[in-house]
C-alpha cells in the first residue's frame, strides 16, 4: 500500500482568512500609530512655542521690552538699526540672535545698499525649523502668492519668489486694528509721532513700533498671550492666498505675524474654505497651543469662552481670568 504524501501549505480560504485578519490588524493599529505621530508632532510645536517664549524673554531681560513689531509689511529687518522702534523688522526678526539664529539676523550687517538688498533677500526666503508646526506643513521657502498682493521688493531687499513663512503669531491684543506698509521713508519712520493708528488701542504685547515691557502687563505675565498658533485655510498652506500668510516671516508688522482675540474673532481649528485671517488657530484637532508671557504653554480649545480668550489677549484690563479655560 501506497503511503499518503503530506501536502504542505495553505488553502485559498486560510490565505484569505489570513489576510482579512491582517487587514483589520492594521485598520485597529493604524489610528494608533496617527495619534501617536500626532502626538509627537503636537510635541514638538509645543516645544517651539516654548523656545520663541523663551527668546523672547532674554529679548526683554538685554534690551529692557520685548520684541517690537516693526514697522510694516513693505519693510525687512535691517541688521543695522538695533532692536528698538528704530527696528523695520518685526518681532520674528528681532527675535532671531535670542534662538540661535544670530548669523541669519546679521545678514547684510555693515554692507553698502546693493550688498545689504542681496543679503535680505536671501534671508526672506530661508527657513528656521522652529517657526512652523509639524502637523500643518514643513519648514520650507515658499512660492510668492498669485491671488494676492506681495511686496516682491520690500524696502532694501531684492526681488525675491521664494518667501519663509511662519504657523506662529504674536498677540495685539483684544482690539483688531488694520495693519499697513508702513512709513514710506527712515525718516519718516524713525519720526517719534509716527503711526498710522492709534497706538493707545494696541493692548497685546508686539504692534507697530511696540516697546512692551513687562512692567506694562499689569494683569500678570501668566494671564497674558505671547506667541501662538494662528489659523490658516489648508489650501493656502503652500500658496499664500490668504492675507494673513502672503509676506516673508522677516517682515515688519503686518497680519502674518501678529493676531489679535475678542469677542468677534475666536480662535478656529483650520479648515478648507474657511475664513481668511485674523484668527487664532492651528490644525490641530483639540485646539492651538499658546505661549504666555511667563514662559509656559497651554493648549487653548477652540471653544474657548470668547470674553475669557480677550482678557488674555490683554496685557492691562484688570479683569479676572477663569483658569478653568486653561
Amino acid at each position: 500500500m501506497r503511503p499518503k504524501r503530506m501536502r504542505w501549505g495553505f488553502t485559498l480560504v486560510e490565505l484569505l482568512v489570513v489576510i482579512a485578519i491582517i487587514g483589520i490588524l492594521i485598520a485597529l493599529l493604524l489610528p494608533a500609530v496617527q495619534a501617536a505621530r500626532e502626538a509627537a508632532r503636537r510635541t514638538q510645536c509645543v516645544n517651539n512655542l516654548k523656545q520663541l517664549a523663551l527668546g523672547a524673554i532674554n529679548h526683554h531681560d538685554t534690551h529692557g521690552f520685548l520684541p517690537t513689531g516693526g514697522w510694516g509689511y513693505q519693510w525687512v529687518g535691517d541688521p543695522d538699526r538695533g532692536y528698538n522702534r528704530r527696528q523695520p523688522g518685526g518681532w520674528i526678526y528681532n527675535i532671531l540672535p535670542f534662538v540661535e539664529q544670530g548669523p541669519l539676523h546679521d545678514m547684510g550687517s555693515g554692507m553698502a545698499m546693493s550688498a545689504k538688498a542681496a543679503a535680505c533677500s536671501v534671508r526672506i526666503g530661508t527657513p528656521v525649523p522652529m517657526f512652523n508646526c509639524p502637523t500643518r506643513r514643513s519648514a520650507l521657502a515658499y512660492p510668492a502668492p498669485t491671488g494676492l498682493p506681495h511686496f516682491h521688493t520690500p524696502h532694501f531687499a531684492s526681488y525675491t519668489e521664494l518667501l519663509a513663512r511662519s504657523d506662529y503669531a504674536a498677540s495685539s491684543g483684544d482690539i483688531f486694528l488694520d495693519v499697513g506698509p508702513g512709513p514710506s521713508s527712515f525718516e519718516q519712520g524713525d519720526a517719534p509721532d509716527y503711526a498710522w493708528i492709534d497706538k493707545s488701542k494696541h493692548t497685546g504685547i508686539c504692534h507697530l513700533r511696540s516697546e512692551i515691557k513687562f512692567a506694562q502687563i499689569t494683569d500678570g505675565t501668566s494671564n497674558t498671550y505671547l506667541i501662538g498658533e494662528k489659523y490658516l485655510r489648508p489650501e493656502t498652506y503652500t500658496t499664500g492666498d490668504d492675507p494673513g500668510d502672503n509676506e516673508s516671516m522677516y517682515m515688519g508688522e503686518n497680519g502674518d505675524i501678529i493676531r489679535w482675540a475678542n469677542l468677534q474673532i475666536g480662535p478656529l481649528q483650520d479648515r478648507v474654505g474657511g475664513t481668511f485671517w485674523p484668527h487664532w488657530g492651528s490644525s490641530h484637532s483639540a485646539g492651538l497651543n499658546m505661549s504666555f508671557c511667563d514662559g509656559s504653554v497651554h493648549l487653548i480649545h477652540y471653544g474657548i469662552d470668547l470674553e475669557n480668550h480677550r482678557r488674555l489677549g490683554n496685557r492691562k484690563d484688570g479683569l479676572p481670568i477663569d483658569p478653568e479655560q486653561l
